[in-house]
């Protein structure tokens, strides 16, 4: 169970810096290295600093224009649903061993993660 569970988040970290590289490497393509430097430099006047997909439905729609940025990101949301996958693989594996006891804590474990992903959204506070 263990190894399993390992080759899951190294593939999962891999496919994600694989994602990674590839949109940075499309950006670097789609622009001379003297346009970068305004890409890099920190100016805090200037918020959201650039025009980056932050919803589920620009990064979609920037992937069908290969977009480097959503490329990029798409990359983090890999990143970020890896463990969340191990947790879930971790859920099926604990079931299958017939493990109650783990698969009730696994099992809240990612409810909260689940939660905290789909409804925190929704709740005024954390919307800023």
């Amino acid at each position: 169970m263990n190894r399993i569970l390992g080759i899951v988040l190294r593939v999962g970290v891999l496919l994600s810096g694989g994602v990674i590289a590839i949109g940075t490497t499309l950006f670097v393509a789609d622009h001379s290295l003297d346009d970068t430097s305004s890409y890099l430099q920190y100016n805090p006047g200037f918020i959201p600093h650039g025009n980056f997909p932050v919803s589920l439905a620009s990064i979609a729609s920037g992937l069908i224009s290969l977009d480097p940025f959503s490329i990029i990101a798409l990359g983090f949301l890999v990143l970020l649903a890896t463990p969340i996958a191990r947790v879930a693989l971790s859920l099926f594996l604990f079931a299958a061993e017939k493990n109650r006891m783990f698969v009730y804590l696994t099992a809240t474990v990612l409810a909260i993660l689940l939660f905290s992903m789909l409804a925190t959204p929704l709740i005024p506070l954390f919307n800023g």
